[in-house]
């Protein structure tokens, strides 16, 4: 029903339609494109470097190794949008399922969780991802795993919120009076009943995710060469700045409006819901 519910929504409203509508088109091109194309993402033509958009059939134009933008464009959106959408998943179960147990059995249990959460919110992205590329490298695995070992808690909280809410409602107390299991109790009431809030909060934490990974890339700290993620084209880019703008002005575009869409999508199932 909430589907159904949103699906509406989106459908009647033009903004959240567009957006929408902008992220599918940019997903489907991304993953065809490539496959069609002339160029690789990896494939050097020096005699060709630094060719402006629209020129020599390189719609976003080259960069310094006379690589096609585009192609490595369409790449590197598979690999934001996949660390986004895998990260924001990681996140939205540990949480549901921590925040969940911490509000089912409540009392000491409850604040010692939840202390414990709030240690590890306060943990900069930025460490574990130092510590996690010692032993494992540069890669989607390290920057997906350090988003999501951090990133949880906000999830967390609110499935406690929510738990403590509806554990004090008739049909959860019933349950409990004929001896179903809090595990039973979590998948079958509480869990259904907070769709609603882990839809938003998901939509919410996909753009955050893409942006942190930008953020790290942009550090240095992101996808290792010759792969590239929209974050680590912007750092490439960054550097001609002054002199080719449109190396670090085209994935920058593309990271902003990426993320302007999700954010509008989740505000409107946000109102779709609470309405």
């Amino acid at each position: 029903m909430i589907i159904g519910k949103v699906a509406k929504v989106v459908i009647h409203n033009r903004i959240a339609l567009i957006a929408l509508l902008f992220l599918v088109l940019v997903f489907f091109i991304s993953v065809i494109f490539p496959l069609v194309s002339d160029y690789s993402y990896y494939e050097h033509d020096l005699d060709n470097s630094f060719l402006p958009p629209f020129n020599r059939n390189h719609l976003f134009g080259t960069d310094n190794f006379g690589r096609d933008l585009l192609v490595r464009i369409c790449e590197g959106a598979k690999i934001s949008f996949k660390i986004g959408i895998t990260a924001a998943l990681i996140q939205t179960i540990i949480g549901i399922v921590y925040g969940c147990f911490a509000g089912i059995y409540g009392g000491l249990a409850d604040e010692v969780m939840m202390r414990l959460a709030d240690m590890i919110h306060s943990i900069p992205n930025l460490i574990i991802v130092i510590l996690l590329t010692v032993f494992l490298g540069r890669s989607e695995r390290t920057i997906i795993i350090a988003l999501s070992i951090t990133d949880w808690t906000g999830m967390a909280r609110i499935m406690r919120g929510q738990t403590l809410l509806l554990k004090e409602m008739e049909y959860v107390q019933s349950a409990k009076v004929l001896g179903v299991s809090n595990l039973r109790i979590i998948s079958r009431h509480i869990i259904p009943n907070s769709m609603g809030p882990i839809i938003v909060n998901m939509m919410m934490s996909i753009p955050a995710a893409i942006f942190a990974e930008a953020y790290l890339s942009f550090l240095g700290l992101g996808i290792e060469i010759p792969k590239a993620s929209w974050g680590t084209l912007a750092s490439e880019g960054f550097v001609y700045v002054s002199s080719y703008p449109w190396l670090a002005i085209i994935p920058l575009s593309f990271i902003a409006v990426a993320m302007i869409c999700f954010y509008i999508l989740g505000d409107t199932i946000k109102d779709a819901i609470t309405d």
